[in-house]
């Protein structure tokens, strides 16, 4: 899924000039540290201590990081040019709370970008879930139909830019064969599996 997502977004964010760049719930700092790399000024947010310490380790974020509630994001209003919510929006129980918020700290004209596991994926059965020591944890999420999205960005204020619905292709096959699920590939890239918007702020 990280894949699939940073290939496509990648290729819609490579037209952008330098920003000042705002990831919520940004975990362990994967797409600040690829913001950096393009020369962005960066800052994250997430509500896990342990990924920000995680994030704090990587060059260049120490600094960089706060904890806080996607809903409640300690800087002030029209703080970054392009806010970025990459594969959390499904543990928020409002959509409408956290996109106003990711509004709110950007600026006029800027870009607000949401990506999540597609519901077309959760409806065929796909989890939020990760291995340790042998067993299987599922995390808790919302289901929030791609209306609910639509819905709330226009109630912030926001105006559509794109949208994505993709599933894996031919770049994600590898990944599967490393993982020894190359039987897998054509069921699972049969189903959208990401869903991406920008939206822009008038």
């Amino acid at each position: 899924m990280l894949a699939l997502e940073t290939r496509l977004l990648l290729e819609r964010l490579s037209p952008l000039r330098a920003c000042r760049f705002l990831d919520v719930a940004c975990g362990t700092g994967r797409w600040m540290m690829l913001a950096r790399q393009r020369g962005w000024k960066v800052f994250g947010v997430d509500f896990c201590p342990e990924m920000l310490l995680q994030a704090s380790r990587k060059p260049g974020l120490a600094g960089c990081l706060t904890l806080a509630d996607a809903c409640r994001i300690p800087l002030v209003d029209g703080t970054a040019d392009l806010t970025l919510c990459s594969f959390a929006l499904g543990y928020i129980p409002s959509p409408l709370q956290a996109i106003i918020e990711m509004v709110r700290v950007t600026r006029k004209g800027g870009r607000v970008i949401i990506t999540d596991l597609h519901p077309c994926a959760l409806a065929a059965g796909w989890t939020r879930s990760f291995r340790s020591d042998g067993q299987t944890y599922e995390i808790d999420h919302h289901l929030h139909p791609i209306a609910t999205w639509v819905a709330s960005a226009q109630s912030a204020g926001l105006a559509l830019d794109w949208a994505l619905e993709a599933s894996f292709a031919e770049p994600e096959r590898e990944i599967f064969r490393n993982a020894g699920k190359d039987s897998s590939f054509a069921e699972f890239s049969r189903i959208p599996a990401l869903l991406a918007m920008s939206w822009i702020r008038p």
